[in-house]
């Protein structure tokens, strides 16, 4: 749980079963991104988020990422405050999906 919102952490294996019925984000910067994605994702950038939440259905669960999950913790946070009630933060972020020698994409 992040502050007062009820935000999920999502194991690595946990997001790899269930990519086809959530929204994926990637709050990283551009020039992570550039080094690789996790396929499927939507890149929004965490300073974009305020911006651009708008952009991110509501209609399926919503999986956070950056490189650790601290920033994608912070973008659950703002999302759960603007509404969203099913925000999941990846926890370890891509980090800990390539560890776990999952795929990376290249950034299309």
């Amino acid at each position: 749980m992040f502050g007062m919102y009820n935000i999920k952490e999502l194991d690595v294996d946990s997001l790899d079963a269930n990519k086809e019925q959530i929204h994926l984000i990637d709050v990283r910067t551009e020039g992570e991104v550039s080094r690789g994605i996790i396929d499927g994702a939507i890149h929004i950038p965490l300073h974009m988020l305020p911006l651009r939440a708008t952009e991110i259905p509501q209609d399926r669960p919503v999986v956070v990422y950056c490189n650790s999950g601290a920033r994608s913790a912070q973008a659950c946070a703002f999302m759960a405050a603007k509404g969203f009630d099913n925000m999941h933060n990846l926890a370890g972020g891509i980090m800990a999906w390539a560890r776990s020698g999952k795929p990376i994409a290249a950034l299309s």
